[in-house]
Protein backbone atom coordinates (compact mmCIF):
# COMPACT_ATOMS: atom_id res chain seq x y z
CA UNK A 1 0.00 0.00 0.00
CA UNK A 2 2.44 2.64 1.04
CA UNK A 3 2.01 6.36 0.45
CA UNK A 4 3.41 8.94 -1.86
CA UNK A 5 6.39 8.54 -4.44
CA UNK A 6 8.81 10.47 -6.04
CA UNK A 7 10.05 8.61 -8.44
CA UNK A 8 11.13 8.95 -12.40
CA UNK A 9 7.76 7.88 -13.48
CA UNK A 10 5.75 10.18 -10.78
CA UNK A 11 7.18 13.16 -12.22
CA UNK A 12 6.91 11.88 -15.65
CA UNK A 13 2.98 11.28 -14.46
CA UNK A 14 2.83 14.57 -13.13
CA UNK A 15 2.54 16.37 -16.50
CA UNK A 16 -0.11 14.11 -17.82
CA UNK A 17 -2.63 16.65 -16.90
CA UNK A 18 -1.17 19.15 -18.73
CA UNK A 19 -3.18 18.71 -21.83
CA UNK A 20 -6.42 20.16 -19.77
CA UNK A 21 -4.74 22.74 -16.98
CA UNK A 22 -2.44 24.80 -19.94
CA UNK A 23 -5.54 25.99 -22.50
CA UNK A 24 -7.66 26.72 -20.12
CA UNK A 25 -5.24 28.94 -17.64
CA UNK A 26 -3.75 30.35 -20.60
CA UNK A 27 -7.06 31.56 -21.86
CA UNK A 28 -8.30 32.68 -18.00
CA UNK A 29 -4.70 35.12 -18.06
CA UNK A 30 -4.92 36.44 -21.81
CA UNK A 31 -8.96 36.76 -22.19
CA UNK A 32 -10.05 37.67 -18.64
CA UNK A 33 -7.05 38.87 -17.73
CA UNK A 34 -6.61 37.55 -14.35
CA UNK A 35 -3.99 37.63 -12.29
CA UNK A 36 -1.46 34.90 -13.05
CA UNK A 37 0.02 34.86 -9.94
CA UNK A 38 -2.88 34.26 -7.52
CA UNK A 39 -4.71 32.02 -10.13
CA UNK A 40 -1.68 29.29 -10.24
CA UNK A 41 -0.98 29.82 -6.10
CA UNK A 42 -4.17 28.53 -5.52
CA UNK A 43 -3.53 25.72 -8.06
CA UNK A 44 -0.27 25.00 -6.59
CA UNK A 45 -1.63 24.81 -3.14
CA UNK A 46 -4.85 22.68 -4.05
CA UNK A 47 -2.55 20.11 -5.92
CA UNK A 48 -0.02 19.69 -3.14
CA UNK A 49 -2.93 19.26 -0.47
CA UNK A 50 -4.60 16.72 -2.56
CA UNK A 51 -2.03 14.74 -3.10
CA UNK A 52 -0.74 14.61 0.42
CA UNK A 53 -4.29 13.51 1.51
CA UNK A 54 -5.73 10.95 -1.29
CA UNK A 55 -2.14 9.72 -2.16
CA UNK A 56 -3.65 8.04 -5.26
CA UNK A 57 -3.27 10.49 -8.55
CA UNK A 58 -6.88 12.35 -7.89
CA UNK A 59 -6.32 15.98 -10.48
CA UNK A 60 -7.36 19.63 -9.43
CA UNK A 61 -8.64 21.24 -13.03
CA UNK A 62 -10.12 23.87 -14.03
CA UNK A 63 -13.98 23.10 -14.49
CA UNK A 64 -14.62 23.23 -18.04
CA UNK A 65 -17.77 24.42 -18.80
CA UNK A 66 -17.40 27.16 -16.53
CA UNK A 67 -14.17 28.27 -18.18
CA UNK A 68 -15.66 28.07 -21.52
CA UNK A 69 -18.65 30.17 -21.07
CA UNK A 70 -15.90 32.81 -18.96
CA UNK A 71 -13.39 32.99 -21.89
CA UNK A 72 -15.44 32.69 -25.16
CA UNK A 73 -16.79 36.53 -24.13
CA UNK A 74 -20.48 35.89 -24.32
CA UNK A 75 -21.81 37.53 -20.89
CA UNK A 76 -18.81 40.22 -20.38
CA UNK A 77 -17.83 38.15 -17.62
CA UNK A 78 -15.05 39.71 -14.97
CA UNK A 79 -12.53 37.87 -12.80
CA UNK A 80 -14.83 38.76 -10.27
CA UNK A 81 -17.86 36.80 -11.50
CA UNK A 82 -15.81 33.83 -11.82
CA UNK A 83 -14.30 33.77 -8.14
CA UNK A 84 -18.30 34.44 -7.28
CA UNK A 85 -19.12 30.99 -9.31
CA UNK A 86 -15.89 29.60 -7.25
CA UNK A 87 -17.79 30.33 -4.05
CA UNK A 88 -21.74 29.17 -5.12
CA UNK A 89 -19.71 25.87 -6.43
CA UNK A 90 -18.18 25.43 -3.30
CA UNK A 91 -21.34 26.39 -1.02
CA UNK A 92 -22.99 23.55 -2.95
CA UNK A 93 -20.60 20.72 -3.14
CA UNK A 94 -19.98 21.16 0.16
CA UNK A 95 -23.97 21.46 1.32
CA UNK A 96 -24.29 17.88 -0.69
CA UNK A 97 -20.96 16.28 1.15
CA UNK A 98 -22.00 17.27 4.25
CA UNK A 99 -25.56 16.05 4.19
CA UNK A 100 -25.10 12.78 2.31
CA UNK A 101 -27.44 14.24 -0.79
CA UNK A 102 -24.37 12.97 -2.96
CA UNK A 103 -24.37 9.67 -2.10
CA UNK A 104 -28.55 9.55 -2.76
CA UNK A 105 -28.02 11.14 -6.43
CA UNK A 106 -24.90 9.17 -7.21
CA UNK A 107 -27.03 6.04 -6.21
CA UNK A 108 -28.72 6.52 -8.86
CA UNK A 109 -26.05 5.94 -11.57
CA UNK A 110 -25.88 1.98 -11.99
CA UNK A 111 -22.49 0.17 -13.26
CA UNK A 112 -23.75 -0.02 -17.43
CA UNK A 113 -24.68 4.06 -16.67
CA UNK A 114 -21.04 4.53 -14.64
CA UNK A 115 -19.27 2.65 -17.55
CA UNK A 116 -20.88 4.96 -20.08
CA UNK A 117 -20.14 8.38 -18.28
CA UNK A 118 -16.81 7.26 -18.05
CA UNK A 119 -16.46 5.97 -21.71
CA UNK A 120 -17.95 9.27 -23.40
CA UNK A 121 -16.12 11.08 -21.37
CA UNK A 122 -12.50 9.35 -22.68
CA UNK A 123 -14.11 9.70 -26.53
CA UNK A 124 -14.18 13.45 -25.60
CA UNK A 125 -10.61 13.75 -24.77
CA UNK A 126 -9.86 11.52 -27.39
CA UNK A 127 -11.55 13.81 -29.82
CA UNK A 128 -10.43 17.34 -28.00
CA UNK A 129 -6.64 15.83 -28.43
CA UNK A 130 -7.32 15.35 -32.34
CA UNK A 131 -8.31 18.59 -32.66
CA UNK A 132 -5.70 20.20 -31.42
CA UNK A 133 -2.97 17.57 -32.86
CA UNK A 134 -4.69 19.31 -36.06
CA UNK A 135 -2.62 22.55 -35.37
CA UNK A 136 0.62 20.58 -36.55
CA UNK A 137 0.34 17.96 -38.57
CA UNK A 138 3.69 16.70 -38.51
CA UNK A 139 4.40 17.76 -34.84
CA UNK A 140 1.80 15.45 -34.31
CA UNK A 141 2.24 12.72 -35.85
CA UNK A 142 6.15 12.51 -34.64
CA UNK A 143 4.93 12.80 -30.93
CA UNK A 144 2.44 10.29 -31.04
CA UNK A 145 4.75 7.72 -33.11
CA UNK A 146 7.10 8.14 -30.17
CA UNK A 147 5.11 8.51 -27.59
CA UNK A 148 3.08 5.16 -28.42
CA UNK A 149 6.45 3.68 -28.62
CA UNK A 150 7.90 4.18 -25.22
CA UNK A 151 4.46 4.70 -23.22
CA UNK A 152 5.27 1.60 -21.28
CA UNK A 153 8.69 2.13 -20.83
CA UNK A 154 9.80 2.73 -17.15
CA UNK A 155 13.67 3.75 -17.67
CA UNK A 156 13.08 6.52 -20.01
CA UNK A 157 8.76 7.82 -19.25
CA UNK A 158 7.60 9.21 -23.06
CA UNK A 159 6.34 12.11 -21.16
CA UNK A 160 10.03 13.76 -20.85
CA UNK A 161 10.43 12.85 -24.87
CA UNK A 162 6.99 14.86 -25.38
CA UNK A 163 8.20 17.94 -23.45
CA UNK A 164 11.70 17.70 -24.61
CA UNK A 165 10.32 17.73 -28.48
CA UNK A 166 7.40 20.40 -27.41
CA UNK A 167 10.00 22.95 -26.25
CA UNK A 168 12.49 22.13 -29.24
CA UNK A 169 9.69 22.98 -31.50
CA UNK A 170 8.82 25.88 -30.25
CA UNK A 171 12.23 27.18 -29.38
CA UNK A 172 13.30 26.48 -32.72
CA UNK A 173 10.18 29.20 -33.87
CA UNK A 174 11.18 31.61 -31.33
CA UNK A 175 14.92 31.19 -30.45
CA UNK A 176 14.25 34.13 -28.09
CA UNK A 177 11.72 32.97 -25.98
CA UNK A 178 13.91 31.64 -22.62
CA UNK A 179 15.70 35.22 -23.37
CA UNK A 180 12.28 36.69 -22.68
CA UNK A 181 10.85 33.87 -20.00
CA UNK A 182 14.45 35.18 -17.95
CA UNK A 183 13.42 39.16 -17.99
CA UNK A 184 9.99 38.09 -16.13
CA UNK A 185 11.95 36.14 -13.25
CA UNK A 186 10.92 38.32 -9.96
CA UNK A 187 9.19 36.95 -6.69
CA UNK A 188 5.97 38.20 -5.85
CA UNK A 189 3.17 37.39 -3.34
CA UNK A 190 -0.64 36.52 -4.68
CA UNK A 191 -3.26 39.49 -2.87
CA UNK A 192 -6.51 38.49 -1.05
CA UNK A 193 -9.36 39.26 -3.86
CA UNK A 194 -12.90 38.86 -2.25
CA UNK A 195 -13.09 42.35 -0.47
CA UNK A 196 -13.26 43.13 -4.94
CA UNK A 197 -16.63 41.04 -5.20
CA UNK A 198 -19.46 42.57 -5.31
CA UNK A 199 -22.86 41.01 -5.30
CA UNK A 200 -24.16 41.41 -8.61
CA UNK A 201 -21.09 39.91 -9.61
CA UNK A 202 -21.58 37.04 -7.38
CA UNK A 203 -25.39 36.80 -7.90
CA UNK A 204 -24.09 36.50 -11.95
CA UNK A 205 -21.71 34.13 -11.44
CA UNK A 206 -23.62 31.86 -9.48
CA UNK A 207 -26.70 31.73 -11.77
CA UNK A 208 -24.83 31.78 -15.26
CA UNK A 209 -21.64 30.12 -14.40
CA UNK A 210 -21.71 27.78 -11.44
CA UNK A 211 -25.17 26.13 -12.03
CA UNK A 212 -24.42 25.28 -15.60
CA UNK A 213 -21.30 23.29 -13.94
CA UNK A 214 -23.28 21.12 -11.72
CA UNK A 215 -24.28 17.98 -13.66
CA UNK A 216 -20.90 18.35 -15.52
CA UNK A 217 -18.96 18.03 -12.31
CA UNK A 218 -21.80 15.48 -11.17
CA UNK A 219 -20.73 13.09 -14.11
CA UNK A 220 -16.72 13.31 -14.27
CA UNK A 221 -15.58 14.78 -11.40
CA UNK A 222 -17.57 12.57 -8.79
CA UNK A 223 -18.74 9.71 -10.72
CA UNK A 224 -16.61 9.21 -13.20
CA UNK A 225 -13.39 9.76 -10.74
CA UNK A 226 -14.45 7.85 -7.97
CA UNK A 227 -15.11 5.07 -10.24
CA UNK A 228 -11.65 5.52 -12.01
CA UNK A 229 -9.96 5.68 -8.66
CA UNK A 230 -11.49 2.19 -7.52
CA UNK A 231 -10.78 0.10 -10.22
CA UNK A 232 -7.17 1.49 -10.13
CA UNK A 233 -6.60 1.50 -6.75
CA UNK A 234 -9.27 -0.61 -4.33
CA UNK A 235 -6.52 -0.34 -1.54
CA UNK A 236 -7.39 3.28 -1.42
CA UNK A 237 -11.05 3.57 -2.38
CA UNK A 238 -12.96 7.05 -2.76
CA UNK A 239 -16.39 7.65 -1.68
CA UNK A 240 -19.15 10.57 -3.57
CA UNK A 241 -18.95 12.15 -0.16
CA UNK A 242 -15.60 12.56 -0.31
CA UNK A 243 -14.80 13.79 -3.23
CA UNK A 244 -17.88 16.10 -2.87
CA UNK A 245 -16.47 17.77 0.32
CA UNK A 246 -12.93 18.20 -1.30
CA UNK A 247 -14.28 19.56 -4.06
CA UNK A 248 -16.24 22.21 -2.09
CA UNK A 249 -13.17 23.09 0.18
CA UNK A 250 -11.42 23.56 -3.08
CA UNK A 251 -13.95 26.42 -4.67
CA UNK A 252 -14.18 28.02 -1.36
CA UNK A 253 -10.25 28.80 -0.91
CA UNK A 254 -9.34 29.54 -4.74
CA UNK A 255 -11.47 32.81 -4.73
CA UNK A 256 -9.26 33.96 -1.81
CA UNK A 257 -6.04 34.96 -3.94
CA UNK A 258 -8.31 34.88 -7.26
CA UNK A 259 -8.04 31.64 -8.23
CA UNK A 260 -10.86 29.71 -10.73
CA UNK A 261 -13.40 27.09 -10.12
CA UNK A 262 -11.69 23.56 -9.49
CA UNK A 263 -12.53 20.09 -9.93
CA UNK A 264 -11.27 16.33 -9.80
CA UNK A 265 -11.62 15.35 -13.15
CA UNK A 266 -11.56 11.69 -14.57
CA UNK A 267 -9.62 12.76 -17.62
CA UNK A 268 -7.05 14.12 -15.30
CA UNK A 269 -6.44 11.23 -13.55
CA UNK A 270 -6.26 9.08 -16.73
CA UNK A 271 -3.56 12.01 -17.80
CA UNK A 272 -1.43 11.01 -14.84
CA UNK A 273 -1.61 7.24 -14.56
CA UNK A 274 -1.34 7.15 -18.02
CA UNK A 275 2.60 9.11 -18.01
CA UNK A 276 3.37 7.00 -15.00
CA UNK A 277 1.97 8.20 -11.73
CA UNK A 278 0.75 5.92 -9.36
CA UNK A 279 0.55 7.76 -6.22
CA UNK A 280 -0.23 11.39 -5.52
CA UNK A 281 3.29 12.56 -5.45
CA UNK A 282 2.31 13.47 -8.92
CA UNK A 283 0.50 15.74 -7.80
CA UNK A 284 2.80 16.98 -4.74
CA UNK A 285 5.30 17.27 -7.86
CA UNK A 286 3.19 19.39 -9.75
CA UNK A 287 2.12 21.50 -7.22
CA UNK A 288 5.16 22.14 -6.31
CA UNK A 289 5.81 23.27 -9.73
CA UNK A 290 2.90 25.51 -10.56
CA UNK A 291 3.71 27.18 -6.97
CA UNK A 292 7.48 28.13 -8.20
CA UNK A 293 5.87 29.33 -11.23
CA UNK A 294 3.45 31.25 -9.40
CA UNK A 295 5.72 33.47 -6.83
CA UNK A 296 8.47 33.54 -9.32
CA UNK A 297 7.63 33.86 -12.70
CA UNK A 298 3.68 35.36 -12.76
CA UNK A 299 4.47 37.71 -15.25
CA UNK A 300 6.01 35.20 -17.90
CA UNK A 301 3.33 32.37 -17.29
CA UNK A 302 2.23 33.21 -21.04
CA UNK A 303 5.69 32.78 -22.01
CA UNK A 304 6.09 29.97 -20.64
CA UNK A 305 2.80 28.10 -22.03
CA UNK A 306 4.45 28.69 -25.07
CA UNK A 307 7.09 25.67 -24.69
CA UNK A 308 3.69 23.39 -24.97
CA UNK A 309 2.72 23.60 -28.25
CA UNK A 310 -0.97 22.55 -28.91
CA UNK A 311 -0.19 19.77 -31.26
CA UNK A 312 2.05 17.60 -28.50
CA UNK A 313 -1.24 19.09 -25.58
CA UNK A 314 -3.03 17.35 -27.91
CA UNK A 315 -1.25 14.09 -27.95
CA UNK A 316 -1.28 13.91 -23.96
CA UNK A 317 -4.81 14.83 -24.31
CA UNK A 318 -5.69 11.59 -26.81
CA UNK A 319 -3.74 9.32 -24.81
CA UNK A 320 -5.12 10.38 -21.49
CA UNK A 321 -8.61 9.82 -22.81
CA UNK A 322 -7.87 6.40 -24.37
CA UNK A 323 -6.61 5.81 -21.03
CA UNK A 324 -10.04 6.65 -18.95
CA UNK A 325 -12.34 4.90 -22.08
CA UNK A 326 -10.06 1.54 -21.63
CA UNK A 327 -11.56 1.79 -17.29
CA UNK A 328 -14.77 1.64 -18.77
CA UNK A 329 -14.68 -2.20 -19.22
CA UNK A 330 -18.09 -2.85 -19.80
CA UNK A 331 -16.91 -6.86 -19.62
CA UNK A 332 -19.48 -9.45 -19.43
CA UNK A 333 -22.91 -7.21 -19.36
CA UNK A 334 -26.18 -8.48 -21.41
CA UNK A 335 -27.20 -6.77 -24.73
CA UNK A 336 -29.19 -4.24 -22.82
CA UNK A 337 -26.87 -3.32 -20.75
CA UNK A 338 -24.11 -3.45 -23.01
CA UNK A 339 -26.56 -0.62 -25.20
CA UNK A 340 -27.36 1.42 -21.81
CA UNK A 341 -23.60 2.15 -21.90
CA UNK A 342 -23.27 3.32 -25.30
CA UNK A 343 -25.61 5.28 -25.22
CA UNK A 344 -24.93 6.68 -21.92
CA UNK A 345 -21.47 7.69 -23.67
CA UNK A 346 -22.69 8.90 -26.96
CA UNK A 347 -24.89 11.89 -24.61
CA UNK A 348 -21.96 12.59 -22.10
CA UNK A 349 -20.21 13.59 -25.04
CA UNK A 350 -22.61 16.27 -25.79
CA UNK A 351 -24.06 16.95 -22.07
CA UNK A 352 -23.12 15.21 -18.80
CA UNK A 353 -25.95 16.16 -17.03
CA UNK A 354 -28.31 14.68 -20.10
CA UNK A 355 -26.52 11.32 -19.70
CA UNK A 356 -26.68 10.83 -16.84
CA UNK A 357 -30.39 11.43 -17.15
CA UNK A 358 -30.83 9.38 -20.11
CA UNK A 359 -28.72 6.71 -18.87
CA UNK A 360 -30.43 6.38 -15.52
CA UNK A 361 -33.90 5.85 -17.02
CA UNK A 362 -32.51 3.34 -19.41
CA UNK A 363 -31.07 1.28 -16.71
CA UNK A 364 -34.14 1.47 -14.57
CA UNK A 365 -36.23 0.34 -17.55
CA UNK A 366 -33.52 -2.34 -17.86
CA UNK A 367 -33.77 -3.46 -14.63
CA UNK A 368 -37.51 -3.88 -13.72
CA UNK A 369 -37.54 -5.80 -17.49
CA UNK A 370 -39.63 -3.28 -19.63
CA UNK A 371 -38.33 -4.30 -22.11
CA UNK A 372 -37.07 -7.72 -23.70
Amino acid sequence: MGGNRYDLREWAGAFGDLGTLVPFVLAYITILKMDPGGLLFAFGVAKIVTGLFYKTPIPVQPMKAIGISAVTGVGGFTPATVWGAGLTTGLVWLLLGLTGLIDRVTALAKRPVVQGIVLGLGLTFMLEGLRSMATNYFLAAVAFILTFALLDNRKFPAMFLLLALGMAASLAGNPALLVEVKKNIGFSLPSFTLNKLTWPELVKGSLLLALPQVPLTLGNAVIAVVAENNELFPHRPLSARRIALSTGLLNLWAPLFGGVPMCHGAGGMAGHVRFGARTGGALVILGFLVLVVALFLAQGVHLIFQLFPPAVLGVILFFAGAELAVTAKPGAASREEFFVTLVTAAFATWNMGVAFLAGSLLSLVVEKGWVK
